[in-house]
């Protein structure tokens, strides 16, 4: 199919278009011994990438369009199939008995990233556009769950474009920032656990607690996939019979609730939910799920970048402005956090980047920290998966309701 004043615009053309580039910059941090991944991560760049090839023109032509099949089939299939994928691998009790009160002081980070969210917005919204709440919202499911919740959340509250791009960008240049420091910290840790009174036997007990806990690393087999597969897909389906029935019935019981639960939010909530009941039985045992559910996350990042324009871009100063606010409150709630709760500087940093940067940070923070906390990590950052998809869209709404639009 050609599509005038556009190099590539078959559907199959634009897929192959967006792996390669997500392929790409992942094959360029492996081969290349650059610290600059380590502070803008590939998925700033496969973002960034397809923004240019569908803005920019060479010749009277853009690489691939702004519109395609392809990207709609992505929000609508892929997006619930990743959601699956990454969620029944959540196994709360062994967070819970690994991390302890650790788990209390993400919680309270969460509640710091809502919290700052609201606040960060009422002092910046007045120079933003009206909308941009949405936006918060979409930073606000990266920063309590990951890069997942953040397009979900961005789906739920049809954020436009723009605003995701400044929630992008926003969430990459504060992880330049904030992920330094959460290293750093381990530097202060006879300080700040003599000032959080963190008990002498508690990091005895964490890491007894992470010696009985080994993420179970085996290759999966043919059979496994297959099962992988029709789980996947099922919940997906299930996802997609029952959404428009249950929008219609809360639009028929509440007007107000109507403007919330949109037959898109319905679905990605119905999703969550199945996965979330189902990582409570043996089908969280199927291997490689969260290594898949990855892959289609950066896909999804790279079609999303295809469809956002430039013109929004001019109010990236005033958004990432809100976006320090904001995670100067989180920090807040993660102080009062560990000494509410007695918790040592390595578990209120791993919390954090749990948080933050969610399972492509949570690991490198425990690595330096304590090397045996990279598991337990990994699973904290999945916890953060799970509320993601619930408490990032309530984000964005307070934000909305706490300056009147």
């Amino acid at each position: 199919m050609h599509m005038e004043g556009v190099l590539i615009g078959s559907p199959i053309g634009v897929l192959a278009v967006l792996c390669a580039v997500a392929a790409f910059f992942f094959l360029l941090a492996q081969s290349t011994d650059s610290k600059l991944f380590q502070y803008l991560p590939p998925l700033l760049f496969i973002y960034a990438t397809p923004v240019l090839l569908s803005n920019v023109k060479i010749a009277g032509q853009t690489v691939i369009p702004s519109s395609s099949i392809i990207y709609s089939g992505l929000s609508r299939y892929a997006l619930p199939v990743f959601i699956v994928l990454m969620l029944i691998r959540v196994d709360v009790p062994a967070v819970v008995r690994v991390m302890g009160k650790g788990v209390l002081v993400m919680l309270m980070g969460t509640a710091g990233v809502m919290v700052g969210g609201a606040l960060a917005y009422l002092v910046v919204h007045r120079w933003l556009p009206e909308d941009a709440w949405r936006g918060f919202g979409a930073l606000a499911g990266s920063w309590i769950g990951g890069t997942a919740n953040m397009l979900a959340t961005s789906e739920m509250l049809d954020t436009p474009k723009a605003q995701l791009g400044l929630a992008i960008v926003a969430d990459n240049v504060v992880y330049i920032v904030w992920l330094p420091l959460l290293l750093m910290s381990r530097d202060f840790a006879d300080r700040f656990n003599a000032w959080a009174r963190v008990p002498a036997e508690r990091l005895a007990a964490m890491d007894a607690a992470a010696e009985i806990h080994v993420e179970d690393d085996r290759a999966p087999t043919m059979a496994q996939y297959l099962y992988l597969a029709a789980v996947v897909i099922g919940v997906t389906a299930i996802g997609h019979a029952l959404a428009p029935p249950i929008a219609a019935w809360i639009a028929d019981a509440s007007t107000t609730a109507a403007g919330i639960f949109s037959e898109t939010t319905t679905r990605i909530l119905l999703v969550t939910t199945i996965a979330l009941l189902l990582s409570a039985t043996r089908i969280s045992e199927l291997p490689n799920s969260t290594a898949l559910g990855t892959a289609l996350v950066y896909l999804f990042v790279a079609g999303m970048g295809a469809r956002a324009e430039l013109s929004g871009l001019g109010d990236a100063p005033v958004f990432v402005l809100g976006a320090f606010i904001w995670i100067f409150v989180h920090g807040l709630f993660m102080l009062a956090g560990a000494w509410m709760f007695r918790v040592d500087v390595h578990s209120v940093a791993i919390a954090s980047a749990a948080n933050i940067g969610a399972a492509a940070s949570a690991p490198i923070v425990a690595a330096h920290h304590r090397p045996n906390l990279v598991p337990a990590s990994i699973l904290l950052a999945l916890l953060g998966y799970a509320l993601g998809n619930y408490l990032a869209p309530a984000t964005g709404y307070l934000a909305k309701w706490i300056v009147g639009q």
